[in-house]
């Protein structure tokens, strides 16, 4: 509505210059201004005397604190996370919403009580995917309740969608398509369309949360105190993010494999010196790659382009090679990625391979960008159109094998070298070859620490069962650390496996020099190729299984660190099978307790 002479109380001048500046508003001003009046209408000048002897009254104008309006939506966010994105995102949008007035709550969905639902109304989900398309741990069971029988019906809710994951997965984003799909179906009305994000997520989820905020506050007016206050010097600080990480010197580099292995694994000692990064153990350190210098130039030379082309990537003008060497994905054929590539050519195999999933997972398995140049080439693209495809180079997260408390200002990871062929060409892991090839002590790398609040140590006098074959043993040797510098009484005992024991025993002296301290309470080893009959750490489960379900009985939290698809799976099937066993339980009997472990965050996993 516009403002006149007739339907306002101003001049024809006044009217004319309020139209002029209401044209030029967002809604967040015009609601702030809507605050802002209401406020200094309640304003009147209050006549206070002087001291006797004075021969004048003052009249000091005095501003009474605003009367909070009580916020008319309640909204409650709730996060799906793994390693602790979501959860961040939650918790930062969380605190916007509350400064805008607004009563929030901020939950994981494995503390939100199911039955709460009903009296909701207003739900804002933000969801990671985990490995394929699955949901993280701590979204299973409420993922479960919401296609189970006793969902209820939600008409009564808005909500929207936030939804991060890894566009190199098939099931890209699938825990928010399944949240924002099912929610729907159930009844509630939708705030604002989802939005998928692939790794790289801060602007599109900002954007996201800009436009459910502009929704939310649609009728609403936030009253904010108005006041003036001498400046405030704040010291200035640098926070160390994915988008602004730290140049950290390599202080040590040992390979943990004796001759004769064959495995390469890195053990990598960081400076964190004068960087103020904090961590705890269970958390991440994300390492920037580059790519390898083989692999850019081959790749350069069989798109037939030329190395030093000037191309524009995020607004910076570098050569081409610079491009693909430092900033932009190269080794994974993700769906995305394919499809882009298939508008530039109309070779009719590469969309057939498109079309069909099987073909498609089986062919960019193992494989990166030169093999698709040479097998399907020729496209119609240049240096920049080529460029504009590609996503950006993702840092690569590593357990933290290191306690703080241990090694002020110092980080360490443990980094399995990648390497392997597929078509008779030798394929190499982007960072752990950078680091095992290239880089040495005294060279920096580009960190940031990813918090990971689903995998963290619990009570001091609380026991711990750690299962980390190979370099899944990274975390334990970080908890092992925090536990004796804390001077921890609980128990704690690791299943370690490897292939050699001579070759693979990883950390082998300091996991001996803390059975002897007492510090770690037992030790069980299995090395596979030692013997004729393979033996992993899930038959070293089976075999103390009376004395594991004794430890879960006594209040122990198990923890699996390691591959996800297969390692962990078995070892998931083995723990059901022991507290189906030993606990006299039925199968559903057993599901039902380790559901229990998992949601009194006794059942912790960081797989992959």
């Amino acid at each position: 509505m516009k403002l006149d002479v007739t339907n306002s109380p101003f001049n024809e001048q006044q009217v004319q210059q309020l139209n002029e500046v209401f044209a030029t508003l967002t809604q967040n001003q015009k609601i702030w201004l809507t605050g802002f009046l209401s406020a200094t209408a309640l304003v009147e000048p209050l006549a206070i005397n002087t001291p006797a002897g004075n021969e004048q009254q003052s009249n000091i104008l005095v501003l009474p604190t605003p009367v909070e309006k009580a916020p008319s939506k309640h909204i409650t966010i709730l996060y799906a996370s793994q390693t602790g994105n979501a959860g961040g995102l939650a918790k930062k949008y969380g605190e916007q919403l509350k400064k805008a007035g607004f009563e929030v709550n901020v939950s994981s969905m494995s503390d939100f009580k199911t039955n709460a639902l009903k009296k909701l109304d207003h739900l804002l989900v933000i969801a990671s995917t985990h490995g394929e398309g699955e949901p993280p741990d701590n979204a299973i069971s409420f993922h479960s309740y919401l296609y189970g029988k006793r969902a209820p019906k939600l008409d009564h809710v808005k909500f929207a969608v936030l939804s991060l994951g890894d566009s190199s997965y098939e099931f890209f984003c699938k825990t928010g398509i399944d949240f924002d799909e099912q929610l729907e179906k159930l009844g509630a009305q939708r705030l604002v369309n989802r939005v998928d994000c692939d790794l790289d997520f801060d602007e599109l989820a900002a954007k996201w949360f800009e436009s459910v905020k502009e929704k939310l506050q649609d009728g609403e007016v936030s009253q904010q105190t108005i006041q003036e206050s001498a400046p405030t010097v704040l010291e200035a600080s640098v926070e160390y993010t994915r988008k602004n990480p730290f140049n950290a010197e390599i202080l040590e580099k040992i390979n943990l494999n004796a001759v004769g292995s064959n495995k390469e694994t890195i053990h990598l000692e960081l400076s964190l010196e004068n960087s103020g990064i904090t961590f705890e153990p269970g958390d991440s350190l994300a390492i920037y790659p580059t790519n390898n210098e083989g692999l850019v130039n081959t790749l350069i030379s069989t798109l037939g382009f030329d190395a030093e082309k000037s191309v524009n990537v995020e607004d910076k003008e570098v050569t081409l090679k610079d491009a693909l060497t430092n900033l932009l994905e190269i080794t994974v054929l993700s769906k995305p990625v394919m499809q882009k590539i298939g508008e530039f050519t109309l070779n009719e195999e590469f969309h057939a391979l498109l079309a069909d999933r099987d073909s498609f997972k089986a062919y960019t398995h193992g494989r990166d960008l030169v093999d698709v140049v040479e097998k399907f080439a020729p496209f119609s693209w240049n240096e920049q159109s080529f460029v504009n495809v590609l996503r950006k180079l993702p840092a690569r997260q590593y357990s933290i094998s290191s306690s703080l408390a241990a090694y002020p200002e110092e980080v360490h990871v443990t980094i399995g070298a990648v390497r392997y062929k597929v078509d008779g060409r030798e394929r190499l892991g982007v960072c752990s070859t950078d680091v095992a090839d290239n880089l040495e002590i005294g060279d920096s790398v580009r960190v940031y620490v990813q918090k990971n609040p689903n995998f963290k140590l619990p009570a001091d006098d609380a026991p711990i069962i750690m299962v980390g074959p190979g370099t899944g043993v990274a975390p334990f040797r970080s908890f092992i650390q925090e536990r004796e510098e804390r001077g921890a009484e609980g128990k704690s005992w690791l299943f370690f496996g490897d292939q050699h024991f001579v070759t693979d025993f990883l950390y082998q002296t300091e996991w001996q020099g803390w059975l002897k301290s007492g510090v770690l309470t037992k030790l069980d080893v299995a090395f596979s190729r030692d013997k004729e009959e393979k033996v992993y750490v899930q038959h070293k489960m089976q075999k103390h299984a009376a004395e594991l379900f004794q430890w879960l009985e006594q209040g122990a939290t198990f923890y699996v660190c390691g591959d996800k698809n297969h390692m962990a799976a078995d070892v998931h099937n083995t723990l059901l099978h022991i507290i189906a066993k030993q606990g006299n339980k039925t199968e559903e009997q057993a599901k039902e307790y380790l559901d229990d472990l998992r949601k009194q965050k006794r059942y912790q996993r960081d797989v992959y």
